[in-house]
């Protein structure tokens, strides 16, 4: 396949090792200072080390024009400390960016030089309008297919673009982070509403098919959401949340005291204060705007400022598919027998469109990743690997739909376990799909164990009416009961009878 193919052999091996290299994106915004360490320079670059700390330096600068004292000391603390641990990881490639808060305090460059020298590389004080561009871009690359707005609620501003086709359009930036919001509206939700609602007035560009939500006040809001609705799959990345329950959660929790907001168990005590203001900003975009659905995007800035060090084949690859590969060349027996399973295949997949195809080709990559793990657990284990691994480019149904097809390459035609149902994310031609896949899979195995070039001594053909293996004179010993009975199930569930012809 040609996707694999690229992976292995594009780069040359010193672009190769230069891919390799970790890098680290500092992002220190006026809520919060992150770290995150990729291990490479590579589309599907896993997280080495990814932290955070809540130091509030935005806090009180609309009445005083300054960053907040003590939050400025935690900051150069944090900072200081993310040094010692890029050291440690030996990273050489590093970016940092500052936002809305050091960019409008009176003594925003002042921090800056003092960051500098904790962190001891250069930081780049972003514009609001690039600092929206990027984080549109961190949600391009998590959700290739994005259609509508999306909105980085930070802790001094909130940052829209709108997106299309991978394309990123028209910037804005506006001052309503909660902790400005908190220190303009002097507590009052009501007030810091008139607020929002007086920016949004006229802005363009609100009506969207959907708002792709990004910063960690809407993931707080959306873990909530998650609680309330006991949802199967705690996994934030194109989490979505209908317009109407999502107006309903906002009015609710900009209501609530701050003893009711410390209660809340899945939202963390120092985001707590600020999440009715984040949930007020939400309701007066819903409302400004006719948007269908909230789609909770955990790409955003950092990712866009990591995105945009790739190289534009890179960028252009499918994130699904080159984290399925990775995990194929880490974990699979023989990482090239997925690509042959997938073409040898094909022949019972003939009409798929591209995100049918693409979902099966994931879940083929994903086929062997389950061998090394007690037989008892395979099928559960891997199902679970696979369905909270932290990929993108796929919605909850894709991920559930390839999740499951890995509980059934292992337990075979057996019954889902009811108790494990992913209630509401897969319907009934899903969850047969999903058997279909893991089915087939299991039935490549039983004549290849894994081994390249075996395949390719037997031929798979689909009437209708049938399911055919053709199966050459000198190897009919493989043609045995085992593979008898998994291409029996294979065939009923694609409404056939299966036929092995020795000749």
């Amino acid at each position: 396949m040609a996707v694999a193919t690229e992976l292995k052999t594009a780069a040359s091996p010193r672009a190769a090792a230069k891919a390799r290299t970790p890098v680290a994106i500092v992002d220190i915004g006026s809520n919060s200072v992150r770290l995150v360490v990729y291990e490479s320079q590579l589309r599907n670059a896993a997280t080495l080390q990814n932290e955070k700390a809540i130091c509030g330096i935005g806090r009180d600068m609309v009445s005083t024009g300054r960053l907040h004292a003590e939050g400025c000391t935690e900051a150069l603390e944090a900072l200081a400390r993310f040094r010692i641990i890029a050291d440690g990881l030996g990273v050489e490639a590093r970016e940092a960016v500052a936002t809305a808060a050091a960019r409008d305090a009176v003594n925003g460059a002042e921090f800056v030089a003092k960051a500098e020298k904790a962190w001891g590389s250069p930081i780049r004080v972003l514009a609001g309008e690039d600092e929206a561009r990027i984080a549109a871009e961190g949600v391009v690359a998590g959700i290739p297919n994005a259609d509508g707005l999306v909105a980085d609620l930070g802790g001094g501003s909130l940052d829209m673009v709108t997106v299309k086709n991978g394309v990123t359009g028209r910037a804005f930036t506006l001052p309503f982070g909660p902790l400005r919001l908190m220190d303009q509206s002097k507590g009052d939700p009501d007030k810091a509403r008139d607020l929002v609602d007086k920016g949004l007035k006229d802005l363009p560009g609100l009506s969207s098919p959907a708002l792709y939500a990004v910063g960690g006040i809407w993931r707080s809001f959306a873990r909530v959401d998650m609680e309330e609705q006991n949802y199967p799959l705690h996994v934030l990345q194109q989490y979505v949340i209908p317009r109407g329950r999502a107006l309903r959660l906002c009015k609710v929790l900009a209501g609530l005291s701050r003893e009711s907001l410390r209660k809340i168990k899945v939202v963390s005590k120092r985001r707590a204060e600020a999440l009715p203001y984040g949930a007020v900003v939400l309701e007066r975009l819903l409302n400004a705007g006719d948007i269908k659905d909230v789609v909770i995007s955990a790409y955003g800035l950092r990712e866009g400022l990591f995105y945009a060090r790739l190289p534009a084949e890179d960028r252009a690859k499918d994130p699904l598919l080159e984290f399925a590969i990775g995990a194929n060349d880490r974990l699979a027996r023989v990482a090239a027998h997925a690509d042959e399973m997938i073409n040898w295949t094909q022949p019972l997949f003939e009409g798929e469109g591209t995100e049918l195809r693409r979902i099966r080709e994931a879940s083929a990559y994903f086929s062997d990743i389950g061998w090394r793990r007690h037989p008892d657990d395979r099928a559960i284990g891997a199902m679970g690997q696979v369905l909270t691994a932290p990929f993108a480019g796929a919605d909850h149904r894709a991920r559930a739909l390839i999740a499951t097809s890995i509980f059934h390459r292992y337990s075979g035609d057996e019954d889902f376990p009811r108790d494990l149902i992913l209630a509401g994310l897969l319907d009934k031609d899903d969850e047969r799909r999903a058997l279909r896949l893991g089915l087939t899979w299991r039935f490549a195995f039983s004549l290849s164990a894994s081994a390249v070039g075996e395949l390719s001594h037997y031929k798979l053909r689909m009437t209708p009416a049938k399911i055919v293996l053709e199966v050459p004179a000198r190897r009919e010993a493989i043609a045995s009961d085992p593979v008898q009975k998994r291409l029996g199930a294979l065939a009923e569930v694609f409404d056939r009878r299966g036929e092995i012809l020795v000749g």
